[in-house]
């Protein structure tokens, strides 16, 4: 069972659950370097990375540390639509302390630029 965990990060932030059965300090960082990681992942055709940019809608670290991660695209067309999600399970799966990931692709809602961060916006002069 996994309870959410309030995150402040930024408005268009993605859901953070975490298992309730790991330390609060060991969620806390555990959450900081999975963000950290898909900080990593950038999309080839656009200067941000895909947390900035909101494509992160969830991310689940379940008691047993397996993380599952709902995800889009900025387009169902994206070119690399058939490896980021591997880009993302390859970086995530490198945090200490996770055991496996989980990628689910999801076009549900629909991403739009409202969800990009302003660090997004200044890389994308999109003021």
């Amino acid at each position: 069972m996994t309870d959410t965990v309030a995150d402040d990060l930024k408005p268009n932030a993605p859901s953070m659950g975490a298992g309730a059965g790991l330390p609060p300090e060991e969620i806390d960082r555990l959450t900081d370097d999975i963000v950290a990681a898909l900080k990593t992942v950038y999309d080839p055709e656009i200067p941000s990375d895909i947390y900035e940019l909101g494509l992160i809608y969830r991310v689940d670290i379940a008691d047993d540390r397996q993380v599952t991660i709902d995800m889009t695209l900025t387009a169902p067309g994206c070119p690399v639509a058939g490896e980021m999600p591997g880009w993302v399970e390859n970086a995530v799966g490198t945090v200490a302390g996770v055991a496996s990931v989980t990628v689910n692709m999801t076009f549900d809602p629909p991403w739009d630029q409202s969800r990009m961060s302003d660090e997004a916006r200044v890389a994308l002069d999109m003021w």
